[in-house]
């Protein structure tokens, strides 16, 4: 018998959701990805999924003043969770908090960092429009 690598045969998909820059919008965000996975059979990324995508949509909609953007996309064993924003700055610095004080903000990408396989931002120009779009890779053993 000749010998195969694995293939993912799931074709790939991808959801855009737009959201309003309100506060609100994270948890619908963080509800409707709970429900795309679980509807794609990816249960077990369903809890670290939800954080990555609560801590990039959280910093979309907390320090940008115009609409916002959460992007799934599955592919090839890869599900990545972007959000989109039309702030063209990149994001701050990922880094924990020095002081109980601080522990509030400033913790999201530090998270993003310790939990996904990869992140990293890019700059979006689309229509007019101008923003930045901060990702990260979660990878399916």
């Amino acid at each position: 018998m000749p010998e195969s690598e694995p293939i993912d045969s799931t074709p790939p998909w991808e959801y855009t959701l737009h959201i309003p820059n309100d506060l609100r919008a994270v948890t619908v965000s963080r509800r409707t990805l709970r429900l795309i996975l679980t509807m794609h059979g990816l249960i077990g990324l369903v809890d670290t999924a939800e954080l990555l995508a609560t801590e990039l949509v959280s910093n979309a909609v907390r320090h940008t003043k115009g609409p916002a953007a959460l992007r799934v996309r599955w592919s090839a064993g890869v599900l990545r969770i972007g959000a989109w924003d039309a702030d063209p700055e990149p994001p701050g610095p990922p880094g924990m908090p020095e002081s109980p004080a601080e522990a509030e903000e400033g913790r999201g990408l530090a998270l993003v960092r310790a939990c996904a396989d990869l992140w990293g931002w890019q700059p979006l120009a689309r229509e007019g429009s101008r923003g930045k779009y901060v990702w990260c890779d979660l990878v399916t053993a």
